[in-house]
């Protein structure tokens, strides 16, 4: 079943500094790093080197030879933030080296207004929320101008898989020194967006019970400071119930406007799938013998979910969110 609303509140008025999210960039980290103190130089000196080191199959052997690291010396958040980036991408190389073998002030502004029962403020959300909103299709757009299908899926995807769900490592990976027994992460996926699960939050879409599962399962790959907006965010009083409760014609349509916007999104990136690794698929297993090509990831996203099923519930339930006056 569908989690209920917490009892517990946030603090509030929200403040989007305390959660590390920029009023200008959103979820993603403004001017951030682009080093780490000299303690960690092992680690930038193979994240600098990483695309060749991939490409000569090298990754593996400088990784056996890099020290073991105490995160303990990171400083601050921005740090942290750029070490976790580093070692994510070293990760995911040292795995795959050799082949398979944000939203703006809206939404603060918005719960902000409900707080305050202000429907000029709650209007001003909602169109600065949708406009975002298309402007993240727009550039997802972009990647049909950047990037070939079948180099993403034959060449880069295999370095965005995680060893969770994903049946060329069934057991997980084992970490020496961390663990004696296997674990298992999940890849790169676009539920891990901060952005599109705090615009399902703010919206109040309630997704089925699969996914919801996996959905929050993600959010265990956020900074966890963008994890606790999230859960600040469903804690908040409900949009939904606000504007059905205003009968309010105008903060309506502004709501399923914004409902639109994240429809047509998910929309596009189910065709995005379906080009970069649907009809990819079938163009590689045309192209070379079954036991080439990357099979285990051919109906499966990166973060190890059942791809097209699950993208088109959630856009279903999006869908779904539509509102309609009150008789």
């Amino acid at each position: 079943m569908e989690p209920q609303r917490q009892s517990l509140k946030p603090a509030l008025p929200l403040s989007l500094e305390t959660y590390h999210i920029s009023e200008e960039y959103g979820f993603l980290l403004p001017h951030p790093l682009a080093e780490l103190p000299d303690h960690y130089q092992p680690w930038m000196e193979i994240a600098n080197k990483l695309p060749h080191l991939i490409e000569s199959h090298q990754l593996r052997a400088h990784v056996s030879k890099m020290p073991l690291l105490d995160c303990r010396f990171l400083k601050g958040y921005r740090q942290q933030r750029l070490a976790h980036l580093v070692l994510a991408a070293i990760t995911m190389g040292f795995v795959w080296q050799e082949g398979e073998t944000q939203p703006q002030k809206a939404l603060v502004q918005g719960v902000e207004a409900i707080l305050r029962h202000s429907r000029e403020t709650l209007l001003q959300a909602l169109q600065q929320l949708k406009l975002s909103m298309q402007d993240i299709t727009r550039t997802l757009a972009q990647m049909h101008d950047c990037v070939d299908p079948d180099i993403f899926y034959s060449v880069i995807r295999i370095f965005l898989s995680g060893w969770k769900d994903n049946p060329a490592l069934p057991e997980g990976l084992v970490y020496e020194g961390v663990a004696t027994e296997p674990l298992r992460y999940s890849g790169g996926s676009a539920a891990q967006s901060s952005a599109l699960q705090a615009f399902d939050e703010f919206l109040g879409i309630r997704h089925f019970e699969e996914s919801v599962g996996f959905l929050h399962r993600m959010r265990d790959y956020m900074p966890p400071s963008h994890k606790a907006f999230l859960e600040d965010l469903h804690s908040a009083p409900s949009l939904r119930d606000y504007v059905l409760a205003s009968g309010d014609g105008c903060c309506l349509t502004a709501y399923n406007q914004c409902v639109d916007a994240l429809a047509e999104l998910r929309s596009y990136h189910i065709n995005v799938v379906a080009r970069y690794v649907i009809s990819a698929a079938a163009k590689a297993r045309r192209r070379m013998p079954s036991h080439f090509s990357p099979h285990a990831l051919e109906d499966r996203g990166t973060g190890g979910t059942a791809m097209l099923s699950f993208l088109k519930s959630v856009r279903e339930k999006t869908v779904e969110a539509i509102l309609h006056p009150r008789a």
